[in-house]
């Protein structure tokens, strides 16, 4: 027999239970949409005699190897192809009118200014990448 102690405290267990279930739910789908939001897959020819792959400036890279690029993109090579995944977060969600977004190559970082006065730095709410 139950009573209904015992009753209630199973309720507020399996409403814990749903509540972390949900949250980790929620996490999933946070960094699923963080990651390698912008990235691209080359395929090789099949069949095609080819020591590796050749990135956009006609560079070849050996299979089984990654590499940055000059545009910030993190490269791999195998013998599928070639992905390639940005890595530079673009700022989003600032007052446009005021302030504008400066790309960094060297650190492949963005940073959002005044437009009038770039030594001041505006706030923003997000970024893609």
């Amino acid at each position: 027999m139950y009573d209904s102690n015992s009753i209630k405290e199973d309720g507020d267990e399996a409403r814990k239970a749903v509540k972390r279930f949900l949250v980790c739910i929620f996490l999933l789908v946070l960094s699923v949409s963080l990651c390698n939001a912008a990235c691209y897959f080359t395929l090789l020819e099949p069949g095609a005699p080819t020591p590796g792959c050749v990135d956009k400036n006609g560079k070849l890279h050996g299979f089984n190897t990654q590499w940055k690029s000059e545009d910030c993109l993190a490269c791999s090579c195998s013998e599928d192809g070639m992905e390639c995944c940005d890595i530079a977060f673009r700022p989003v969600d600032y007052d446009e009118e005021k302030c504008e977004s400066i790309f960094n190559k060297d650190t492949c970082s963005y940073k959002v200014v005044e437009k009038n006065n770039p030594s001041i730095e505006c706030e923003f709410h997000g970024v893609v990448g």
